[in-house]
């Protein structure tokens, strides 16, 4: 059947499509991936762009491809649906799965430029229902998953809601994005990015990130509410020619049951001129702020100004590591200030239906830790202006490491980065080790019960300056 799209051109101006005149179905039953597809190619063939707007009800859609110069815009009550059948989201003769990195999605771009989503609508990805489907398929051998998860009991090949690749000038503002079988917004290799405004709900599956940036350059976050059962924001370097360069995350809202704000894990090329301000932290499991490099990649030029985290396992974790047996990389240039952080005693993340996965073993509560490798500092770091209030109620009975046992806490230098990786440490509020130049200014840290450890401890640690440090340190 031919497709008749309707449209207003007058002259050189841009084309904008409206749903309203187009053969479309808002029941949320009927596939329209044609008639999207359509008319986003439809735009992006006219010299001037153009924008298609969905009205109000709601769109099943498989995957949509975005092109040069085109805007979608969601309406308030419109909802772009993602269909939960895997086939929809297929390519004959596409790379869709990249060891365990997908690289489908709800909506993808490759080489594209000036693309933009806006609107006060809704993406929602119907994630579990999707991921249940796919999980299924393998089971009866439908369709097999060859990295299929066997100790989660899950599959990897699950599309994202977002994955926009090699791209050049992005724009992401006002929308809603929920419901994802994977990572949520996903943009790998791309530049002049903004997302600003948006909420970001995704928690109906495992590996339920908010808002992932891999190998990117001049990108912008602001004003964001996210809610993730994995990493909120997190920075990804997964190629060693590459980096994150000159990045700005701000006026942000988080939730998750891992870390709020994170550099890695993947950290190959590294992280380069990044600034995080003024950021909201609440009910997250891990860290509100990570900073890791594990993978050889350089971390420089780093300024963190402004956490307020509440219910929040672990203020701070910088991290670098060597997995894999490769080079150590290079941690240096950090300035962490303006943070006031509260611990709890138990899990924050209670309420989630997927939690981050615990330890196996009998710990007390762990404190913010700085730390580099034998030989390979970490280089200088300032903290200023921090409060942390921590639970205390540490028990010789659950697990004792004295200071003098110093030399017993693993290096952990292949292991994945998290701020449980060492082990149990012998402080209750900053265990800093493997440092060359730290200074300490205006640093509070409250227990709020008895803990028989030290609140600082620093080993292997060279030029430490403080000022106004309480309690005081072990100088």
């Amino acid at each position: 059947m031919a497709l008749c799209l309707c449209f207003s051109m007058v002259g050189a101006k841009p084309l904008i499509i409206e749903s309203t005149r187009l053969p479309l179905s808002t029941d949320g039953k009927t596939l329209n991936t044609t008639v999207l597809q359509s008319a986003i190619d439809r735009i992006a063939h006219h010299r001037q762009g153009g924008t298609l707007i969905l009205h109000k009800g709601t769109y099943l859609t498989g995957m949509l491809h975005m092109r040069s110069n085109v805007e979608l815009h969601l309406m308030p009550g419109a909802v772009l649906l993602g269909s939960t059948s895997p086939y929809d989201y297929d390519e004959p003769g596409s790379a869709a799965q990249v060891g365990e990195k997908s690289r489908t999605a709800l909506l993808v771009a490759s080489g594209q430029h000036n693309i933009s989503i806006t609107g006060k609508g809704v993406i929602d990805g119907q994630g579990l229902e999707l991921a249940l489907t796919i999980d299924s398929l393998h089971h009866i051998g439908e369709r097999i998953d060859p990295n299929y998860n066997q100790r989660r009991m899950r599959p990897n090949a699950r599309p994202k809601l977002f994955f926009f690749d090699r791209c050049d000038g992005i724009t992401v503002k006002g929308i809603t994005a929920r419901s994802s079988a994977e990572w949520g917004i996903s943009i790998d290799r791309s530049s002049h990015i903004s997302i600003d405004s948006i909420q970001v709900v995704n928690r109906a599956y495992w590996n339920n990130d908010g808002i992932d940036l891999t190998d990117c350059r001049q990108a912008r976050i602001t004003h964001c509410d996210i809610n993730a059962a994995d990493d909120g924001i997190c920075l990804k370097s997964e190629y060693a020619e590459l980096c994150c360069d000159s990045i700005y995350i701000a006026h942000c809202r988080i939730a998750s049951s891992a870390s709020a704000v994170k550099f890695g894990t993947a950290s190959y090329g590294g992280f380069r001129h990044i600034e995080v301000r003024d950021i909201e932290v609440y009910d997250t499991f891990r860290s509100a702020i990570a900073i890791e490099t594990v993978d050889g990649g350089i971390i420089d030029d780093i300024l963190v100004d402004g956490i307020r985290a509440r219910n929040t396992g672990n203020p701070i974790f910088v991290c670098l590591g060597a997995r894999h047996d490769e080079r150590p990389g290079i941690c240096r240039n950090i300035i962490i200030r303006n943070v006031d952080a509260e611990v709890p005693f138990g899990r924050p993340d209670e309420a989630y239906d997927l939690r981050g996965p615990e330890v196996d073993y009998f710990h007390n509560p762990w404190p913010s830790s700085i730390c580099g490798l034998p030989g390979r500092y970490i280089e200088n770091v300032v903290l200023e202006n921090i409060r942390v209030s921590h639970p205390g109620r540490a028990s010789k009975a659950m697990a004792y490491v004295g200071s003098y046992r110093l030399h017993e806490v693993n290096e952990a230098a292949a292991s994945y980065p998290e701020f449980t990786m060492y082990g149990e440490l012998p402080a209750w509020a900053f265990y800093v080790r493997h440092v060359r130049g730290i200074t300490l200014r205006n640093i509070k840290a409250e227990v709020r019960d008895k803990d028989f450890r030290p609140a600082f401890i620093f080993d292997d640690v060279e030029g430490k300056t403080e000022e106004g440090v309480w309690p005081p340190t072990n100088l």
